[in-house]
């Protein structure tokens, strides 16, 4: 078995928890301002989330409502998801959304140990440069993939098999940071070992396909992780460090 060389995060609720106070908060706020009227509450937001990609969630929640009983003009949901992300972005620069715990630590601690790392996520390629640059700008990605660069989105594993492409790594050369059952299934579906970190959407999901199950990668002097679920013996304390990780990821093979 190839040792492992590479971890590739996705970022929306596994980098930063953006869904309910980022995105939700976006797509309402655009609603608004185009004169639909339209709010999509947390419980809403959660059913949607099941549809991978902003704009086809807002196509999905149009469909079903009925307000545009001829079919929604893509011109239009373009506009809106073009407005939405102009918003979600600035709601970054203004630092209302904070990193998760623990995921500057283990992205450095990878790094020291000669790691490469990437970010493959099914957000638009402008909030994931906004991302990086507000929040992590000295942390040297060598891949970003954005769902922009793909036809077919989480659970489908083409985001995880392109970055193995890129990286020209085999799969069990990479491991995958997720909060999602939808990228955990594309994660195990590209044939790589998964991480899966919950958040207040993505606890009730079922994430039983993923290697190992926390709460959240934890900090040494802030919030500490729960394991939730590990194949076999896992040095931790609260915090998945790289060191434990790549132990335990060395036993499985």
């Amino acid at each position: 078995m190839a040792r492992v060389q590479a971890l590739f995060f996705d970022m929306d609720g596994t980098i930063v928890d953006t869904e309910r106070d980022g995105h939700r908060v976006a797509f309402n706020a655009t609603f608004r301002e185009f004169g639909y009227d339209v709010t999509w509450d947390v419980g809403t937001y959660h059913e949607l989330l099941q549809v991978a990609g902003g704009k086809e969630r807002m196509r999905r929640y149009f469909e079903r409502s009925g307000l545009f009983p001829a079919g929604v003009p893509d011109p239009l949901i373009q506009s809106l998801h073009t407005r939405k992300t102009e918003i979600f972005i600035g709601l970054i620069q203004e630092g209302r959304l904070p990193l998760r715990p623990g995921v500057r630590r283990l992205m450095t601690e990878a790094l020291d140990a000669g790691l490469r790392l990437g970010i493959c996520t099914t957000a638009n390629e402008r909030s994931v440069q906004a991302l990086r640059q507000a929040m992590l700008p000295d942390i040297p990605f060598e891949i970003i993939l954005a769902g922009d660069v793909i036809r077919r989105k989480k659970p489908d594993p083409e985001i995880y098999r392109l970055a193995l492409e890129k990286t020209g790594l085999p799969a069990e050369a990479g491991i995958v940071v997720e909060d999602s059952a939808n990228g955990v299934r594309a994660g195990k579906a590209a044939g790589m070992f998964v991480v899966a970190t919950t958040n207040g959407y993505t606890e009730r999901e079922d994430l039983g396909d993923a290697d190992i199950i926390l709460t959240s990668l934890g900090d040494p002097v802030g919030e500490k992780g729960v394991l939730k679920k590990a194949a076999g013996p896992l040095d931790f304390d609260g915090c998945l460090r790289v060191d434990a990780l790549l132990a335990h990821v060395a036993r499985q093979a």
